[in-house]
């Protein structure tokens, strides 16, 4: 019956939900100020602030951090002797990338094919917004049953670590027995999972300089060092022939023992060509959950429009390196950048600069609060078993809470579904997923309260 009332609760509330999302999509909470105004985030996090006052938090306060962005926090007291559950997302999002690419407006919530289209509208505006439907769930009945904190971050996606930092200074401020964090997501739709790792992330920006300005290439090409070659050429070595990653000093030869990634699966979630080949060597689930990983971010070099015949003095890159569990990212980043200084040809200039990280992650699956999530899903779910997965990316801040609070445990779920095309073009929720999750999420309090 508590099961069926919570659910028919839910089910009333995905029109709000919608209304809600499509509020948020419509900041462009880049936390990037060279591409975006900062007055988007700190409209953005103001909108959070209001959501939590409206649904009775206390203590709701809009916290500058360290990097120069805002995170937002709330509090909602429980019953006597009721555990403390920390529930987070972030509302900042990726830069929207080719927009022309985008079939609606990317910061616009558009419906199409039963999905609800927009940048953050899974990564993790939709995370929040499934936090907010589960509490009115609750309320609506009996009340809630555990303390709840709520933090949603505003700089995950540029890992500049200033809700990291923040914490840090006031560790009182985010303690609690069990933190959600709500910014990973299920296997497949329909498949409830948690994941029990995360890579961690090292960016780094490498310059490298050859002239004191640029030379006509038909006068001094041949024998004046290019930069942009150098660059490219150093980029290059940080590959294999078969495209894995080839870090001088970082193993890269890990396993996963855990849920499977069909190949066939993997390169339609990933919309590969026909006739490319994956990189790397074994499994999928090898090579996204448990290796390293290095990825050129962007390169800055003159545009095929409006390009001269010249030899270029300078060139610089962003690249990034996943980085997984058993590797310190501060390690990881000193193998990298001494790899790229190794391997810049020609005696070339070369500057590396450390840009973020954050460390990688591993849940204790067997802890008691993941009892009651696997009991949620279930009953969310209609009787599938919750699923065990890994995932490629970094949520810097669950680390931290794991140093902070030892005792405490973590989970992660979300929104973030292979449809859902994360930081790609395109991206967008499912309303039926975002539904069961909040009804997951309003169980799991419910099943966590009892056993406390």
């Amino acid at each position: 019956m508590a099961h069926r009332a919570l659910a028919a609760t839910v089910a009333s509330l995905m029109p709000q939900a919608r209304t809600e999302l499509a509020e948020l999509v419509r900041y462009q909470s880049v936390a990037d100020p060279e591409q975006f105004p900062r007055s988007e985030c700190e409209a953005a996090a103001s909108w959070v602030a209001d959501a939590l006052r409206a649904e009775g938090c206390t203590d709701v306060a809009v916290l500058d951090t360290p990097d120069g962005t805002q995170s937002v926090y709330g509090s909602l007291p429980g019953p006597a002797g009721a555990p403390t559950v920390l529930l987070y997302a972030h509302y900042d999002v990726q830069p929207p990338l080719d927009e022309q690419a985008w079939l609606s407006p990317p910061f616009e919530l558009t419906e199409r094919d039963g999905r609800w289209y927009g940048r953050g509208t899974a990564d993790c505006k939709g995370g929040l917004i499934m936090h907010l439907i589960a509490l009115r769930a609750l309320r609506a009945n009996g009340g809630v049953p555990v303390s709840v904190k709520v933090i949603v971050e505003g700089s995950e996606e540029q890992g500049t670590g200033g809700l990291e930092r923040y914490a840090e200074a006031h560790p009182e401020l985010l303690a609690a027995d069990t933190a959600v964090i709500g910014d990973s997501g299920n296997f497949r739709a329909g498949l409830p999972t948690v994941t029990a790792i995360l890579r961690g992330l090292v960016v780094l920006r490498i310059q490298v300089d050859t002239l004191e300005g640029n030379l006509h290439s038909g006068q001094f090409g041949g024998a004046a060092p290019d930069a942009l070659a150098a660059l490219i050429r150093t980029l290059d070595s940080l590959r294999a022939e078969d495209g894995s990653t080839a870090v001088d000093g970082l193993a890269a030869d890990a396993s996963w023992d855990g849920l499977q990634y069909p190949e066939d699966d993997f390169r339609q979630d990933a919309k590969v060509l026909d006739g490319v080949r994956l990189t790397g060597s074994g499994t999928i689930a090898d090579r996204i959950w448990a290796r390293p990983s290095v990825t050129v971010l962007g390169i800055d070099c003159p545009p095929v429009v409006g390009a001269t015949p010249s030899v270029q003095a300078s060139a610089r890159a962003l690249v990034s390196l996943r980085v997984p569990p058993g590797l310190e990212a501060g390690e990881a980043s000193k193998l990298l950048t001494a790899h790229l200084e190794a391997h810049t040809p020609w005696g070339a200039h070369v500057a590396v600069e450390p840009v973020g990280q954050g460390q990688p992650f591993r849940a204790d699956t067997g802890s008691p609060a993941y009892t009651a999530m696997a009991e949620a899903m279930r009953e969310a779910y209609d009787g599938a078993e919750m699923a065990i997965a890994g995932q490629g990316g970094s949520i810097p801040l669950c680390n931290t809470l794991a140093a902070l609070y030892p005792e405490a445990e973590i989970l992660l779920t979300g929104l973030s579904e292979p449809q859902a095309q994360i930081h790609a073009v395109n991206e967008s929720v499912s309303p039926e997923e975002l539904e069961r999750m909040s009804l997951t999420e309003a169980l799991f309090l419910q099943k966590y309260a009892n056993s406390w």
